[in-house]
């Protein structure tokens, strides 16, 4: 990729990378509880106790990691208030707190095979069978803490496509981008941007083509689709910076582009904002 290539790349991700984090501190009973990130549709923060107490959060139980730190994640289209619920004494007490609305853009996309906007009937079983195995990964809540480390962008290239922007397929109205799409030669190299375990490795899925998915623990997962090759196979433990596939136009793609996303659990969230700030 030459000079020039890169220095648009930057621009991009620098103009769209303008979050600004916030900072939360609060006591419930003795315990002292920080949260630093994204109160914002498609952000996360991560928090820190000061002892080990329950937490639940979407009705849902919230892992405490080494040093008694946790994440969390709101999705595109979150509500604006969220309920963070602390156990103390057998007694569960609520901290509200306020999540921002988030302003998302409108992208369209003309020429790609009416087979992919549309898909024919016979195709709906593969499609659903597919969509299952993506879905069973998101469940995870592994005991790793690699989502604490910062984040590498996986990938040199253009950014095309921004998370959150409302699709229009071929004159469609479709589903909204939960991701961002980077633009670069066929063949171009995708890493690892954490440590991360593999929990899905295949060449070829209908919609994503070939497509990973990494675990880096606390439920968040990051999903790479498009690949002309995958690199690892299915519980690969690799190393942050770790070579994992190339960059191809497999699946619904109308050109060579890495197609990177990132989720807690089943909440969608930007994975610019795991891109840290110089």
């Amino acid at each position: 990729m030459n000079k020039l290539v890169i220095i648009i790349s930057l621009l991009i991700l620098f103009s769209n990378n303008c979050f600004a984090k916030d900072k939360l501190k609060f006591f419930i009973g003795e315990n002292k509880i920080n949260l630093e990130g994204f109160f914002i549709q498609g952000g996360y923060v991560k928090g820190k106790t000061s002892s080990k107490i329950k937490i639940k959060f979407e009705n849902r139980d919230v892992y405490l990691g080494k040093k008694n730190k946790f994440i969390l994640g709101f999705g595109r289209d979150y509500s604006e208030v969220a309920n963070l619920k602390f156990n103390i004494d057998n007694k569960w007490i609520n901290k509200t707190l306020k999540i921002k609305k988030n302003k998302y853009k409108i992208q369209k996309i003309d020429g790609l095979p009416k087979k992919f906007v549309s898909p024919p009937k016979e195709i709906y079983e593969r499609i659903i069978r597919e969509n299952k195995l993506i879905a069973k990964v998101r469940t995870l809540n592994s005991k790793i803490d690699y989502t604490f480390q910062d984040f590498l962008l996986p990938a040199n290239g253009i950014i095309t496509g921004i998370f959150g922007s409302q699709r229009i397929l071929n004159g469609k109205p479709r589903r909204p981008h939960y991701g961002i799409d980077i633009a670069a030669e066929k063949g171009s190299k995708v890493i690892s941007p954490t440590d991360a375990i593999v929990r899905l490795s295949e060449k070829d899925l209908y919609f994503t083509g070939g497509t990973i998915m990494l675990d880096h623990g606390h439920g968040i997962t990051s999903v790479y689709s498009h690949l002309s090759k995958v690199l690892v196979k299915k519980n690969d433990e690799i190393q942050k910076g770790d070579i994992i596939g190339l960059i191809g136009s497999t699946g619904r793609s109308t050109g060579p582009h890495l197609d990177w996303r990132i989720n807690w659990f089943d909440q969608r969230l930007d994975p610019m904002m795991f891109i840290k700030n110089k």
